[in-house]
């Protein structure tokens, strides 16, 4: 019996993909409609979707050296998608910080993103996931070239400046911002391993010694 393609695989996986990641919103959803959000609702909404926001992001950045290390590449077809939904969580996250906090007013976002540290990592972070989600389409990629890679290789910044937000504002227990910046070392340090190893497969000694000698 024949194993199923990678097609077939990235198919069925694809609901599964879309119900588990929109779990936690269903929660928030449900929550909301059940008075169940806890004492300060707004709260719980704000922390819970600012953390799914860094979790989904973690694992976008997590695809591509997964894919290579078990040679499963159907699964880099699912990193736009799951990128997607990391901006789906940021996008609540920064809605509702700028409809309960700031009643839309946007002067008093300016004013917070200039004096206070941790919102201003934030929005910067939040810039950059939007830049990246308003060029994910196909067309898009393809009429920017190699500058849509370079704009999509911020994704690393958006993720340092999530980890320092996340830190900058917890402030009873640091641990869970912390596993998420180990996490953050351990993919960067992997990138930059595999751009190294890119970089000295194209030196010139080793394409020499790589090439064959023919005898004349």
């Amino acid at each position: 019996m024949r194993s199923p393609g990678p097609r077939k695989i990235r198919w069925a996986c694809k609901p599964a993909v879309h119900a588990l990641l929109l779990l936690p919103f269903a929660s928030l959803l449900t929550g909301f409609f059940t008075n169940s959000l806890g004492v300060n609702p707004v709260e719980s909404i704000t922390h819970t979707s600012g953390d799914w926001a860094l979790r989904i992001l973690l694992m976008t950045l997590a695809i591509t050296p997964l894919a290579r290390l078990t040679r499963s590449g159907w699964m880099i077809q699912f990193r736009r998608l799951v990128g997607l939904y990391c901006f789906f969580y940021v996008l609540l996250h920064f809605l509702t910080y700028l409809l309960f906090d700031l009643s839309f007013d946007f002067g008093d976002l300016l004013e917070d993103i200039i004096e206070r540290p941790y919102i201003t990592v934030g929005f910067a972070g939040f810039a950059i996931l939007f830049a990246l989600a308003a060029t994910s389409t196909v067309a898009i990629r393809q009429r920017m070239g190699r500058a849509w890679t370079r704009l999509h290789q911020a994704v690393y910044a958006a993720g340092i400046l999530g980890v320092v937000h996340f830190l900058w504002i917890t402030r009873v227990d640091d641990t869970e911002p912390f596993i998420y910046g180990f996490v953050l070392v351990i993919l960067l340090g992997y990138r930059a391993a595999k751009k190294l190893q890119k970089k000295r497969g194209r030196t010139p000694g080793r394409m020499f010694h790589s090439q064959k000698i023919r005898t004349p």
